[in-house]
């Protein structure tokens, strides 16, 4: 990913609502099962990052990136950013492509 496209989906991402918590039960299967979904249907999601979890933000990022194939566009704070291109074609609303 590039700067530029990093840059245009941190954009779009800060009108973004939160739409997951991590907290004391911290990164589980069942949560990465979730998210994955959550950006099959969306691409683009916001997680906030509560202080009773276990991990850093980055290292949380970092975990649930590598568990479900997703790009980290940024942490800022307690929140993540999360991209993923939608393998089912209906679902595609981002396209990088056109930006380089």
């Amino acid at each position: 990913m590039t700067s530029k496209q990093r840059s245009y989906l941190k954009s779009m991402a800060s009108n973004l609502d939160t739409i997951f918590q991590i907290g004391k039960g911290g990164i589980t299967d069942e949560l990465c099962f979730q998210l994955n979904n959550a950006l099959e249907a969306r691409e683009l999601i916001k997680i906030k990052i509560l202080e009773s979890c276990p991990c850093s933000v980055k290292d949380a990022a970092s975990e649930i990136a590598e568990a479900i194939g997703a790009e980290v566009v940024q942490t800022i704070g307690m929140k993540i950013v999360l991209f993923k291109v939608s393998s089912n074609e209906k679902n595609r609303k981002i396209d990088l492509s056109k930006i380089r």
